[in-house]
């Protein structure tokens, strides 16, 4: 998925660019056409790495910092503020001060006669669920009500990242610290302990000689295996950044033991809470999960929602375009079809959220608490065998003086 910059018009005859999310030229140009958008040029940003850059750069403004300024804009305008006297305020007050200078940006360009939702969409750092939210709450009127419901969004999103991040805190120490330990044995003690057995010219038993064999005589060769190793995972992570690369890597992944289904309903999670805050919000639903569907980051999901989108547009109902593409899993599809039927499409949607982060959460942390078992019994054995390693030979030489 790439990124174009599009200079386009709107139905008013305001001309304004914009960045669209496509994995081609003629793919952004038709969703910018779908939106009743007039194309002057749409140009690439940048090759696939430099997308890539861009991404793991962190230019998207979001985490605390973006949620502490949306709850003093949300209770500026509740006040009475008009918008633009608000953008004063926080261009000037903002808590974080690294986001005052995207502030006035966009109240510049308010100023200059541009909505709200266009001066958030042009400003390039915020995520198109917020800026489609804020369109909805100006067509609505009711943007503090909006408001409401993206600041409650994005508290439980935020929240939910950092339950998974803590919970990978303890692994990630464990992994660190064994590779730090196994390092400093390879690289300064073991070498010292050969030397040492080299000089007294002794046989040395066979867990000595293979510990030396791969850390010393064969070093050269276990690097270059690491370094292939190395080399193809980052061709393998190169290749799941295309769009087909991504979605045949999505679906491997997916179907993985316990895992890979966590990760599915990780994913199915993040976009039922986007689309129920959208449609709750005032989004038309073919709106809404077109930019639910930009909003998932699984390139296969996100092409069955994209699929599914235009099935919507042609009349379909969502849980019968959604189950086309056998992606979603089932109790999903049922929730969302009950709440299409009654009426409740939204709460449903949200109702679909809350179970899978809460079984993403007790999955996540029944992994965490085999793993963390698992890695500690891993490295407990792997520094005892190098240690016994070389300490057998100085034993076998005690054993042998005490004989004689």
């Amino acid at each position: 998925m790439g990124e174009f910059v599009c200079r386009v018009a709107d139905a008013d005859g305001r001309v304004f660019s914009h960045v669209e999310a496509a994995s081609s030229l003629d793919e952004a140009r038709q969703k910018l056409a779908d939106r009743g958008l007039y194309v002057y040029s749409v140009e690439s940003r940048g090759g696939r790495l430099a997308a890539l850059v861009r991404q793991r750069g962190g230019r998207q403004i979001g985490g605390s910092d973006f949620l502490i300024l949306n709850q003093q804009f949300n209770t500026l305008i509740k006040a009475g503020l008009p918008i633009l006297r608000a953008l004063d305020l926080l261009a000037n007050r903002a808590a974080s001060p690294k986001l005052r200078p995207v502030i006035s940006q966009i109240r510049d360009r308010v100023r200059e006669g541009k909505s709200l939702s266009e001066a958030v969409a042009e400003a390039g750092v915020f995520s198109k669920v917020y800026s489609t939210a804020i369109l909805a709450g100006e067509k609505s009127g009711n943007l503090p009500g909006v408001l409401d419901y993206y600041i409650a969004y994005q508290r439980v999103s935020t929240g939910v990242r950092k339950k998974i991040l803590a919970a990978l805190v303890y692994p990630t120490l464990l992994i660190s610290v064994a590779i730090a330990i196994v390092t400093y044995l390879v690289t300064a003690v073991i070498p010292k302990f050969a030397m040492l057995y080299q000089d007294l010219n002794v046989e040395l038993p066979a867990p000595t000689r293979l510990l030396i064999a791969v850390t010393i005589d064969y070093r050269f060769v276990v690097l270059g295996i690491v370094a292939l190793m190395a080399a193809a995972a980052a061709g393998v992570f190169l290749w799941s950044r295309t769009e087909q690369g991504g979605t045949a890597f999505d679906r491997f992944k997916f179907r993985v033991p316990v895992l890979g289904d966590t990760l599915l309903k990780f994913q199915v999670a993040q976009f039922s809470r986007t689309l129920s805050t959208l449609l709750t919000g005032g989004t038309p639903l073919v709106a809404g999960l077109q930019t639910a569907s930009d909003a998932i980051t699984s390139k296969l999901l996100r092409s069955a929602v994209a699929q599914a989108t235009q099935r919507v547009r042609e009349g379909e109902s969502v849980h019968v375009a959604l189950s086309s593409s056998s992606v979603m899993p089932e109790m999903a599809l049922d929730m969302i079809e009950v709440g299409e039927s009654s009426g409740a499409l939204s709460p449903m949607l949200n109702s679909v959220a809350e179970f899978y982060e809460e079984e993403v959460n007790v999955r996540l942390s029944a992994l965490v608490a085999l793993i963390e078992p698992i890695l500690l019994i891993f490295m407990g054995l792997l520094v005892a065998f190098i240690l016994i390693s070389l300490y057998l030979p100085i034993f076998s030489f005690s054993l042998a003086g005490t004989a004689k």
